[in-house]
């Protein structure tokens, strides 16, 4: 759902990127973001919005459609109690388009430009945890940089530079534009993440449990220090907790982390630690993710060794599912012998604060 309409709301544009953020704990989150450039082409139209629940882009409206377009199956569910959802959602951009140029224009006018290619973005929001609403965000920028974004706690706005004070004191001077938005991101877009989430639901709300790994590296030149890497790949949510331990304790000396996105939707992290191979027994990689019962504990093991469990319950499970595995088959073997016969898946507001 786009942003309410008001007096002197503005929807603004914003960066095309989506930046996901992990915030520890399962939560979800709903991120319009909305830009308007003075030299389309080269397949970047001269406005766009995009709009995405957790890190799934689910519509999209640009200015050579003049639509908003469904990007998910499930979103299409909409029109079951919103049958007009789609003709308002299109009209509401239509509306937002004209305001965005003659933002761009102004903020031009503001920084002494005139020619080349400038974008006018917005970006806004809000993200729902386990334990309920943690917050919502509004924010604008020019040529990708800050220019002003509200504080919703006071109601006030910051600005970046001289040129967003004269936004800032415009709007400051109407109470209403900030209480707008506060109303719009702490329910209306609470409500609307709520039942994306609940048409979504079967890939939404998955739990899919990290294939793990570790591995080992030895540099030339290192005195003998190695690095560990633990490896957690193809999980989903995307929270996800990994720790190296050392004495039974979190460890974050000499250690580095990398996340990101997969193909198929999941997600794949890793963290690593150097440590002094004499000291290889008291190090331990932890993983907590939603997907897993308890948190599983994970060492590097050397080929040439036998073959240790590195999650305890998983130790007594793999011994248990071999006995019955030989069990069940001495069994059949005995009967084949003795029986055997045969073979048988915004809400617009004209930016008129950007509007001298």
């Amino acid at each position: 759902m786009g942003f309410p309409r008001g007096p002197l709301l503005l929807l603004g544009a914003a960066a095309l990127l989506l930046l996901g953020s992990c915030l520890g704990s399962t939560s979800h989150s709903m991120k319009y973001f909305s830009m308007a450039v003075t030299e389309p082409g080269q397949g970047l139209p001269q406005y766009i919005t995009v709009a995405y629940v957790d890190d799934q882009l689910f519509v999209e409206y640009d200015s050579n459609t003049r639509k908003m377009m469904p990007r998910v199956p499930w979103i299409e569910k909409v029109i079951e109690e919103d049958p007009q959802y789609w003709d308002r959602e299109t009209r509401r951009e239509q509306s937002i388009e004209p305001v965005y140029r003659g933002n761009l224009n102004i903020a031009m006018d503001r920084y002494n430009q005139s020619k080349g290619l400038h974008t006018w973005q917005f970006m806004y929001g809000c993200e729902l945890g386990e334990d309920g609403p943690r917050g919502g965000h509004s924010q604008y920028g020019y040529d990708g940089r800050d220019f002003v974004s509200l504080d919703k706690e006071t109601l006030t706005w910051t600005a970046a530079d001289a040129a967003a004070q004269v936004t800032k004191r415009k709007w400051e001077a109407e109470p209403a534009i900030a209480q707008g938005y506060k109303a719009y991101l702490e329910e209306i877009c609470i409500e609307w993440l709520q039942k994306y989430l609940d048409y979504g639901k079967e890939t939404l709300l998955r739990r899919e449990p990290p294939s793990v790994k570790v591995t080992r590296k030895v540099k030339a030149g290192s005195d003998g220090m190695e690095t560990h890497i633990c490896q957690a790949h193809g999980f989903y949510p995307k929270e996800i907790e990994i720790n190296w331990m050392r004495d039974e304790e979190v460890w974050t000396e000499d250690t580095f982390h990398g996340q990101g996105p997969n193909s198929d939707g999941t997600y794949h992290s890793w963290l690593s630690v150097e440590m002094d191979p004499k000291d290889r027994g008291r190090y331990q990689c932890r993983i907590r993710h939603d997907s897993l019962e308890e948190p599983g504990y994970f060492v590097w093991k050397d080929s040439a060794s036998l073959p240790v469990g590195v999650i305890v319950g998983a130790i007594l499970a793999a011994a248990a599912a071999v006995l019955l595995v030989a069990g069940i088959v001495f069994c059949i073997r005995k009967r084949q012998q003795r029986d055997y016969k045969a073979a048988s898946t915004s809400d617009k507001g004209s930016d008129n604060s950007a509007t001298a």
